[in-house]
């Protein structure tokens, strides 16, 4: 394509076991009848996702439980993992499933250990305990596909300067860990967020981020956005409507729970939509290959907050 054709970067984030069992597969399929390319970042370790009940006391999170259908999504099972049923080992039971993503030739990297005990941990622990939890899951990538990885993206966008750096230690040359600022609508605040390199920990970074820069799906279903409640049956036409208003390169995070399983038409046309304007449909790797080289600016580690998501998350121009 000419080299002024804007990427659409596809980032799945495969939470669950059940995800890695239903939602990659077909979203394989998916990719694949549209010759889409994409990246897929795995949890590798224990599925605890019933752990994540105890942030019931977080603002916002009833509001999001009850927007995004947690139960339909998820699946009853799933919430017990952790609390009445043993979290299952998606790297260990599921890892005829991770190599035939590759096998169809998608980029694969690393989401993360254990998703739960990451996303609600990390922000405030040690480098002991971090550098243990991703050096857990390294290893666990080269038992399942042979190679180490070469990327990763943070579960629930949560990041240490100890992670950070550790990206360095282990040569990743790009990760997608952060988000940029959004409005109430979606769109980009800063139409300059995009790749860059971060300073953490006192020193510069070579990894390049590649922020997310587009809201997800579960940050906006059930919204009331410009006078209308966003839904199934409209979500598609609002991201598109974002994409077209802001014809760039974007990085979209989905869910192999969500657009993998009970919102695949909506990711169905999507994909159509996409191609529709213009945009490549890409992987991470492809989108690192087209920015290598320029001169990217580089940002301190911060945070801030984004519509339809409770908590503060990794935000490029961020608060320390």
């Amino acid at each position: 394509m000419a080299a002024t054709t804007p990427l659409l970067t596809l980032k799945i984030d495969v939470d669950t076991f059940r995800g890695t069992q239903l939602g990659v597969g077909n979203l394989v399929r998916m990719l694949g009848a549209h010759r889409a390319n994409a990246t897929f970042l795995f949890s590798l370790g224990p599925d605890h996702t019933g752990w994540a009940l105890r942030r019931a006391l977080r603002p916002g999170f009833f509001s999001k439980v009850a927007r995004t259908s947690v139960v339909e999504h998820y699946g009853l099972k799933t919430l017990m993992y952790g609390t009445l049923l043993p979290g299952p080992d998606i790297g260990r039971r599921c890892a005829d499933e991770l190599r035939a993503v590759r096998d169809a030739g998608f980029e694969c990297g690393i989401h993360t250990w254990d998703h739960v005990l990451w996303q609600d941990n990390v922000a405030t622990r040690d480098a002991a305990w971090t550098e243990a939890m991703m050096r857990k899951a390294a290893r666990r990538h080269v038992e399942v596909f042979g190679a180490e990885a070469h990327t990763h993206g943070a579960a629930g966008w949560q990041m240490n300067a100890a992670a950070f750096a550790e990206h360095d230690a282990a040569g990743y040359r790009y990760a997608s860990d952060g988000r940029v600022p959004l409005d109430e609508r979606g769109a980009l605040r800063d139409p300059a967020s995009g790749p860059h390199r971060l300073v953490a920990g006192g020193r510069a970074l070579r990894c390049v981020q590649l922020p997310t820069t587009l809201p997800t799906l579960d940050e906006l279903l059930g919204r009331d956005i410009d006078g209308k409640t966003i839904t199934v049956d409209n979500v598609a036409e609002h991201l598109l409507a974002l994409t077209a208003e802001c014809r760039r390169d974007h990085v979209y995070t989905l869910h192999a729970e969500l657009e993998g399983q009970k919102l695949a038409p909506v990711f169905e046309r999507l994909l159509h939509g996409w191609r529709a304007q213009g945009y490549q449909l890409a992987a991470m790797g492809d989108y690192y290959e087209k920015i290598k080289g320029t001169d990217l600016p580089t940002v301190p580690l911060g945070w801030g907050e984004l519509p339809g998501r409770s908590g503060r998350l990794i935000m490029q121009g961020g608060m320390p």
